[in-house]
């Protein structure tokens, strides 16, 4: 298990943003990303660079890909002592709360830093996670469709059969090598607990007249999110049958596959965490990889309820 040196705190951020205008997560040479911003905002409420210190380096539970939003996200960060409570000047706040008050006063609109926490023993914002829920959202109907939700909502010309969708996103519930469904990259497994994957069209509340999908899983593979909604539009349209998204998953192909579409219908909702006494474990845990033996077999889409896969975490 690593730790914290004496000198750093560890702290945990609770942030949102509109991925609109970022090229994604991870900080890039040249291109405006949610980790460059948020780092060099970090930098500047902590001078960094007239402390003499490193610029801080910060953590997050799931790496976004370019337009992705997000309203729960989660990250740590490890800051020198005495520069937060300097950060605090002469307010009587507490000082994670003066730290959050002054992000906002130098981070732009798109993003936002809900609360800054002294984050538990052992906690990682990646590794500890046991969950990531995402909602991904469209419209299919005029009369729902919302010029101000345009840059969250993926607009779809054709009328969708929601009952469909919802019974083939259902068969792939479970542990299992999701390749069919993954870009591949060097050495990174493909092999997901993909804990729920539903499909609906609210009748009431911010959400009324879409279709809006709800997946949940350990851990998810690059584009996997968006391939999986990709197979579900090819069968709410009626041009692929309810078991064209199961039998894709079984031939662990991406020839041939679904679609990845649009990044901006996709939000991550929330990131789960277990309770503080277990953070450590289940870090050590998340780090070792998943093997090809952990792979379940057809199981008419019944919720694994197996002990929790083990791999990384992007």
């Amino acid at each position: 298990m690593t730790s914290t040196p004496a000198d750093l705190v560890r702290l945990r951020l609770d942030l949102a943003y509109d991925g609109t205008d970022y090229a994604g997560w991870a900080r890039q040479p040249g291109l405006r990303t949610v980790q460059g911003v948020l780092e060099d905002g970090l930098a500047t409420v902590l001078r960094a660079g007239p402390r003499g210190e490193a610029p801080p380096r910060v953590t997050v539970a799931g790496r976004t890909d370019a337009g992705v939003h997000a309203r729960g996200q989660v990250a740590h960060v490890d800051v020198v002592a005495g520069a937060l409570a300097a950060a605090r000047g002469r307010s009587d706040r507490a000082d994670v709360d003066a730290l959050t008050s002054r992000l906002a006063g130098v981070l732009p609109s798109d993003l936002v830093v809900r609360s800054v926490t002294r984050a538990p023993d052992g906690f990682d914002a990646r590794f500890s996670a046991l969950r990531r829920r995402y909602a991904y959202r469209v419209c299919d109907e005029p009369a729902a469709r919302d010029p101000l939700r345009r840059a969250a909502v993926l607009w779809h010309r054709r009328p969708l059969d929601v009952d469909a969708m919802d019974a083939a996103a259902r068969t792939l519930v479970g542990r299992h090598d999701f390749a069919a469904y993954c870009k591949p990259r060097p050495d990174a497994t493909t092999i997901r607990t993909l804990e729920e994957f539903a499909w609906a069209r609210p009748a009431d509340g911010a959400d009324a007249g879409l279709v809006v999908a709800h997946v949940q899983a350990d851990a998810f593979c690059h584009s996997m999110v968006r391939a999986l909604v990709g197979a579900s539009l090819a069968v709410g349209e009626g041009r692929r049958p309810v078991t064209w998204p199961r039998d894709l998953l079984d031939a662990r192909r991406r020839e041939g596959g679904a679609t990845v579409v649009a990044a901006h219908g996709l939000t991550l909702e929330e990131v789960g965490y277990p309770p503080d006494a277990e953070l450590a474990e289940r870090a050590e845990r998340t780090r070792a990889r998943r093997g090809a033996h952990e792979v379940d077999g057809p199981r008419d889409g019944v919720t694994d309820d197996g002990p929790p896969a083990r791999g990384c975490c992007d």
